[in-house]
């Protein structure tokens, strides 16, 4: 079915139900970056594949609203459809809120699927449209009702991870989340967010690709622990751990009754960014609901030593993968057809021959020359899949799922003749990402404070890229995990000891090319001064050289210099125990002093 006939389909159905503006996230009932199937309903009415993007559909109209990071593979992707692109971001383009406020007339009624639909966003939707009297329509899954070929909810197993990987029991977690409770002097603790229930019971599972999570929820108060879910994915040793635990299992269905139970006039704590509007109504009104960043959020951003040992070694063996895949290319790109989607799947054959690797952490994105310059490019069969030659440069941003957990690097690597212009832009996105990654900063600073510091050298030349610059990575969960980030976008939270982040900035040229250079830090002490304070500083946890022919060292400082002659000696003496004689003598190349 085309595009325009899914949506003149559904204005039927809103025409049916009195409903003059229908919206379509991408959520699922848990508030999850990354989505099952099943819960693609926004992919399914506008053709975009994107991670992120809303719908909007009135009688006359249907909007897609899209960030930077997605402004080219949107227009490719909704072309030949009546869907207009609203550029979020750019000044003088109305967010889909402010779009309906001022587009809708008094009494008009607004629909969405209040189990996939977050507290906060309906809360924002409230305030904006309340001068206009506007009804919304809670109940209905308008688009669930055309997708006749729905995918199934899914239905894989839980796994338990043993305290060797988490460093800590999954009572001593609940112990921990009480004591903030108490703190915070709560009843309950209502959770939705699959990588938060994970975390707290020390369970992993694989219902959402690339993030190892089941679809659950949680409710703790001062006695219990609960985990509501799919019975049928929790086997007996998964079973016999969290009841030794003290965890209490109930059916996924039952969350509502339990909610709906909690006991008059409890208080009760959530984050409304990470509830659905649904089970947020049905907690009683007699209670006082209490708003936050969730417990186990703060919580688990801060990783345990033994959380942080073992993921320098998944490091070591993601650095071995991508060195071996790297050197791979080099003997192999014009001899044999490789193309983006083959390389990205021979990335993968080489992750998968190290020991604990479970799956990549995000869908890999293999971008060649002009490729490269859309941030979440990814390549396909029959749309779009350049040959590699023996020319330009190839971004590869990529991760792994492993035991011992969560990884995320981007290199930017030379195949052949560059431009200067490649060269420079490749040069100045190097010189942003060491005059972060090697920055002292004062304690208390938060990613807000710091993220100037990686855009420096591009802002020199009239250059910026529209994204963040670093984010926080779960340990054998999402790949991106908060409260951090390193971002202009304004964020209070601390950057404390054992927050791991990467450090990725860039120059992204419509048309021409895109470099990213990303590595993961751990933040740490440095030192303390009598006149200045507490310092910290950045642990650098990747393993992986960077292109020495894509760097114009007349542009690098002597400190600058210093600082890549370090990291590769570093990524050397890490790797190459590893490597036979040849990929050996490689990585001694490329490792090279400058």
């Amino acid at each position: 079915m085309k595009i325009n006939d899914k949506i003149n389909n559904l204005r039927s159905l809103m025409r049916e139900r009195g409903i003059k503006a229908y919206i379509i996230p991408t959520y699922d009932s848990h508030q999850s970056e990354y989505i099952a199937d099943y819960y693609k309903a926004r992919v399914w009415i506008s053709g975009f594949t994107g991670s992120a993007g809303t719908v909007v559909v009135t009688e006359d109209e249907a909007i897609l609203w899209a960030d930077g990071r997605y402004w080219i593979q949107a227009e490719n992707e909704i072309s030949g459809s009546e869907i207009k692109l609203y550029k979020m971001g750019v000044p003088g383009v109305p967010n889909y809120i402010e779009w309906l406020r001022d587009n809708l007339n008094r009494e008009d009624a607004v629909g969405f699927d209040g189990k996939i639909f977050p507290q906060s966003d309906y809360r924002q939707l409230e305030e904006s449209l309340k001068n206009k009297d506007i009804k919304f329509v809670e109940e209905y899954d308008l688009v669930g009702e055309l997708w006749t070929d729905r995918p199934a909810l899914p239905s894989s197993k839980a796994f338990v991870l043993d305290v060797k990987y988490a460093g800590k029991t999954a009572k001593e977690k609940i112990d921990e989340v009480r004591e903030e409770m108490n703190k915070k002097e709560v009843d309950y603790f209502l959770l939705g967010s699959l990588d938060d229930i994970a975390w707290v019971y020390n369970i992993r599972g694989n219902d959402v690709a690339c993030n190892p999570v089941i679809i659950s929820y949680a409710l703790i108060s001062k006695d219990k622990a609960l985990l509501f879910v799919d019975k049928a994915k929790i086997d007996n040793e998964a079973e016999a751990y969290l009841k030794e635990n003290g965890v209490e299992i109930e059916e996924y269905d039952r969350v509502i009754d339990y909610v709906r139970n909690i006991e008059k006039e409890s208080k009760v704590f959530l984050d409304p960014s990470r509830i659905n509007r649904w089970l947020y109504k049905g907690i009683p009104e007699s209670c006082e609901i209490v708003e936050g960043t969730n417990i186990t959020t703060d919580l688990k951003a801060k990783k345990n030593s033994v959380e942080i040992e073992n993921q320098k070694k998944a490091y070591i063996k993601d650095g071995l993968a991508l060195v071996k895949f790297f050197y791979w290319l080099d003997k192999n790109v014009g001899n044999e057809k490789i193309t983006e989607v083959s390389a990205a799947e021979k990335l993968e054959e080489f992750r998968r021959e190290q020991e604990g690797f479970i799956e990549p952490s995000f869908d890999t994105i293999a971008a060649y020359k002009e490729n490269a310059a859309m941030m979440h490019y990814k390549a396909e069969e029959g749309k779009s899949n350049y040959e590699l030659e023996r020319e330009g440069m190839f971004l590869v941003d990529s991760g792994g799922q492993y035991l011992e957990g969560t990884t995320d690097i981007t290199r930017t690597i030379v195949l052949g003749p560059i431009t200067e212009e490649e060269k420079k832009d490749f040069t100045l996105t190097l010189k942003g990402h060491i005059n972060l990654i090697s920055a002292r900063f004062l304690y208390g600073s938060t990613g807000t404070h710091l993220d100037a510091l990686s855009r420096y050298p591009l802002w020199q030349e009239g250059l910026d890229y529209k994204c963040g610059t670093g984010h926080g990575i779960g340990y054998l969960l999402n790949v991106h995990e908060g409260p951090h980030r390193i971002s202009t976008v304004l964020n209070d939270v601390k950057l404390e000891k054992g927050m791991v982040v990467t450090i990725e900035p860039g120059v992204y040229k419509a048309g021409k090319h895109g470099i990213r250079i990303e590595n993961v830090a751990v933040v740490e002490d440095d030192i303390e001064t009598e006149h200045g304070g507490k310092f910290m500083k950045f642990e650098v946890l990747s393993y992986v050289p960077i292109d020495l022919e894509a760097v114009d060292v007349n542009m690098l400082t002597d400190k600058e210099r210093q600082w890549l002659n370090d990291y590769h000696e570093m990524v050397y003496n890490k790797l190459s125990p590893y490597l036979d004689d040849e990929e050996k003598a490689w990585l001694k190349n490329e490792t090279r002093r400058i």
